[in-house]
């Protein structure tokens, strides 16, 4: 039975997961489910993952949400190259140590910079205070003085010498804002030479195949106005 991936490529999760089993040439089938249509709270995805959030991922019977799982996951069973997900023990710790870090801090600053630059008011109709995205933005460039210091410091890659699951993690993640118009590595020169190694590592042409429908989010049609009203209530959170 062929694996079955359920992604959207808006979101920065999957295009880790999709670029991670392409690169690898893991056989999977490809089941979009749109998030800006609410695909994902159908009752039929509801039973494929309860948690209503992709990527999900179907292999048999056997069922998995969330991305650094399936990661993970697909590393182990496809025994994806060392690089990806290191075998020794101090290597594994700096990919673990960052798959950590990067869901509370860089996943929480890029998301609220790509939707309140551009997605509450372009499509939500919602204004932004400008104190509020100016705060944003500064908590990005602390996160992202973060991740050079801490992580990339003088590095080919964040934990080390060799791509890594941790790479794809964080490049997807950095692409939200950057969809939104955020000038993220125009001012940073190492981060902007690590960018070029990792599109270089994955291939340009499967990087900018991931990222193609996020890059032209500006350019969705409108929301239904039902699931817009539905995204202001649920969104409030990232006004904050």
């Amino acid at each position: 039975m062929v694996l079955e991936l359920y992604l959207d490529l808006m979101s920065q999760p999957c295009r880790a997961v999709y670029i991670f089993a392409k690169k690898n040439g893991i056989p999977f089938q490809l089941r979009t489910v749109e998030l800006f249509k609410g695909q994902h709270h159908t009752d039929s995805f509801a039973q494929v993952n309860p948690l209503k959030k992709v990527p999900a991922l179907k292999d048999g019977d056997f069922i998995l949400a969330e991305s650094v799982a399936i990661l993970l996951y697909l590393s182990r069973k496809y025994k994806a190259p060392d690089h990806w997900y290191p075998q020794d023990l101090q290597a594994r710790a700096r990919v673990d140590e960052y798959l950590s870090w990067q869901h509370t801090a860089l996943r929480s600053s890029c998301t609220k910079a790509m939707w309140q630059k551009m997605m509450f008011p372009v499509f939500l109709g919602q204004t932004v205070p400008p104190e509020t995205l100016t705060n944003t933005l500064a908590e990005l460039d602390r996160c992202l003085q973060l991740l050079e210091d801490k992580f990339l410091r003088d590095q080919p890659f964040l934990t080390g010498a060799h791509i890594s699951v941790a790479d794809l993690v964080a490049i997807t993640e950095l692409m939200q804002p950057v969809s939104a118009g955020c000038t993220v590595f125009e001012s940073r020169p190492k981060l902007a030479a690590w960018r070029q190694r990792v599109e270089a590592a994955v291939g340009e042409d499967l990087f900018q195949e991931a990222h193609a429908v996020v890059l032209k989010a500006k350019d969705m049609p409108p929301l239904d106005p039902t699931l817009k009203e539905i995204l202001k209530h649920s969104l409030k959170s990232l006004l904050q």
